[in-house]
């Protein structure tokens, strides 16, 4: 778990895929994994992931199985 003042210190990282819209995500790596927050709202709060979560999300959303459509 990160602390949610580490969490304003981390490099945050917008996705390549993200377009001109306000779509988008936002990852910042930690020692033990990786943190995601909605660029919209960076004061929100973040999903923070172990590295085995983050390579089980990266394989999910690869497959296409976190497709909400």
């Amino acid at each position: 778990m990160v602390a949610d003042t580490d969490l304003a210190r981390l490099e945050w990282r917008k996705s390549s895929f993200s377009g001109g819209g306000n779509d988008c995500v936002e990852v910042a790596f930690t020692d033990g994994g990786a943190a995601v927050r909605d660029s919209k709202n960076p004061g929100g709060g973040a999903l923070t992931l172990s590295g085995r979560q983050w390579d089980a999300f990266l394989s999910a959303a690869r497959a296409g199985e976190l497709d909400l459509s």
